[in-house]
């Protein structure tokens, strides 16, 4: 894998692009831009190529729907076949592809080759291994989509602890998301407090500490070594040899995007699949967005930045050539018992955070040396003023 500058990709050129538009990936990048080509042009070709089921749903709803009562098939916003007629697509359900070949512009997969004009990668992120040894490493769950998910829930059925590998985002809101159900849930977190690479130690420790309220057990700066089966579950061991017992294990340490397919076809890859301001990669006529692409060097795995993507890419596919510009977009973690709003400052910026701690939550501000505001850190209360700080970043 390169990591190298994105190459100059092909100029722009809609009127060399015949065949269809075929997107690979029918999570939330996937579909949101069919739905965003859609209300720009009724008749363009599109296939839609996936290798699950094809259902529409959304994945950031998977980590609070348990305290919610929501089943994992309630949580499916519309089946395939309701997709493919609602957007006028032909939607290709339970294919893999296995190679790109850019120079002939064909798929190939497995259930035979398929011709694009242009080609759009919607291929989402795999969680990290967790690289634990033990008999039962292979029993250690991680859910990634909503087949996982239902794996996920039916393992969690009639038992009471769950252990929680990673103090992340998606760590902490099914830490609060099972919790709130009633299992008695352990986090088990290399850094010192939850979401360190986004916020502040003070914001982060009451976050915590609000977590903790419902009987959420921290381990900071503790890393799992084994998994192990025991009679009646699971002990896990740490890496300074205190143990765990637990019925269930799940893996939220973070994403990888995934990059082998397009690294395999030549083209260009870093931390994602690197294309430019109009999304094209370094291949003609191929494009990415959301979890998989890194964007002029920057990979963005949140909600917000791929709706963005979707519509400057629907734009350009239909004819208009539009970069994506990026608003100011802060992330919502769906902790209720304790909710955080965390705009980061920019890669490289220079000062510092300005922390305010009250009873109801954290205002933390990251100023530079004139005192202009780069990005805030909101806990608790203090996130009814994000509305506010995000005008004040704009200005």
């Amino acid at each position: 894998m390169s990591a190298s500058p994105v190459a100059t990709p092909p100029a722009h050129d809609v009127a060399n692009a015949d065949g269809p538009i075929v997107i690979v990936g029918s999570g939330l990048a996937g579909y949101t831009l069919l739905k965003e080509i859609r209300k720009r042009d009724a008749a363009v070709p599109v296939t839609l190529v996936t290798a699950d089921d094809g259902s529409f749903y959304s994945k950031p709803n998977l980590s609070n729907a348990l305290a919610a009562g929501k089943a994992p098939a309630a949580l499916v916003g519309a089946a395939m076949e309701k997709m493919a007629t609602e957007q006028r697509a032909t939607i290709l359900p339970h294919t893999r592809v296995t190679a790109i070949d850019t120079a002939r512009r064909q798929l190939v997969t497995e259930r035979g080759e398929l011709a694009y004009g242009r080609l759009i990668l919607a291929l989402g992120a795999d969680p990290f291994s967790h690289g634990l040894d033990g008999d039962a490493a292979e029993a250690v769950l991680t859910v990634n989509d909503l087949a996982d998910y239902a794996v996920f829930r039916d393992a969690i059925a009639g038992k009471r602890s769950v252990v929680v590998l990673g103090g992340g985002l998606i760590g902490c809101e099914f830490a609060n998301d099972l919790a709130q159900a009633g299992y008695r849930v352990d986090v088990v977190h290399l850094g010192d407090w939850p979401l360190e690479r986004l916020l502040p130690a003070e914001a982060g420790q009451r976050l915590a500490d609000g977590l903790a309220t419902l009987g959420v057990r921290w381990h900071f700066g503790r890393s799992g070594r084994s998994v192990t089966r025991h009679a009646s579950g699971f002990t896990v061991t740490l890496d300074n040899g205190g143990t765990l017992a637990t019925d269930v294990v799940l893996s939220a340490i973070g994403l990888r995007p995934r990059t082998a397919l397009a690294a395999a076809a030549g083209i260009a890859t870093g931390r994602g699949i690197q294309v430019d301001s109009l999304l094209q990669t370094s291949a003609p006529q191929v494009y990415a967005l959301g979890d998989c692409a890194e964007v002029d060097g920057v990979n963005l795995p949140y909600v917000q930045p791929l709706m963005v993507q979707a519509r400057a890419l629907a734009a350009t596919l239909t004819g208009t050539p539009t970069p994506v510009v990026y608003p100011a977009m802060p992330v919502m973690v769906k902790t209720p018992v304790h909710p955080v709003a965390v705009l980061p400052p920019k890669p490289g910026s220079t000062g510092g955070w300005q922390v305010a701690c009250g009873e109801q939550g954290v205002c933390a501000l990251h100023v530079d040396a004139g005192g202009r505001l780069q990005g805030f850190a909101l806990t608790g209360a203090e996130t009814a003023q994000r509305t506010r700080l995000v005008a004040e970043l704009a200005t």
